[in-house]
């Protein structure tokens, strides 16, 4: 199979995740640079559900170094019907909403990877600022499976 095969792959999402084990804090492992995280180190994201039934995600970071000023954001993240709730929709600015596929997720939901169907976006979450290389190479490979180019990836730096 040739390279540009897997790359228009269709991404699937896992068949299903706990919202409530979701939940919780996450630190950005690595991540493809986004403009809107640009200087970010030290980023994560936090999950809360909502009495309504949404996600409240909060995300954070220190701009321009570990030691930088806290840049801080907060939004709804909505699930979408009869995805297993693998699939969200992530609104930071009304009325835009923006796919958040789960795409990789640990069985102990210690670590998790999340993308667009584009494939433009990826970020690989861990629950602790520092990964375990062994899983982080099992998920670098099946995200190469996936089609992801994963020399566009970077490592995020975490304290």
């Amino acid at each position: 199979m040739s390279v540009n095969t897997l790359r228009s792959q269709t991404l699937h999402t896992v068949i299903s995740v706990d919202v409530e084990k979701y939940s919780g804090k996450w630190y950005e492992i690595a991540s493809y640079p986004q403009r809107f995280q640009k200087g970010c180190h030290c980023t994560t994201a936090e999950y809360t559900l909502s009495p309504d039934g949404y996600l409240i995600v909060e995300n954070r970071c220190n701009k321009g170094s570990v030691n930088g000023k806290q840049s801080y954001i907060k939004g709804k993240a909505f699930v979408e019907k009869n995805s297993g709730n693998a699939k969200l929709k992530v609104q930071f600015f009304w009325p835009f909403r923006a796919k958040y596929w789960i795409i990789d997720l640990a069985g102990d939901y210690n670590y998790a990877v999340v993308s667009h169907p584009n494939k433009k976006y990826l970020w690989i979450l861990s629950r602790t600022p520092k990964m375990n290389d062994a899983i982080y190479q099992q998920i670098l490979s099946r995200l190469k499976e996936m089609g992801f180019d994963l020399s566009k990836l970077q490592v995020t730096e975490q304290i």
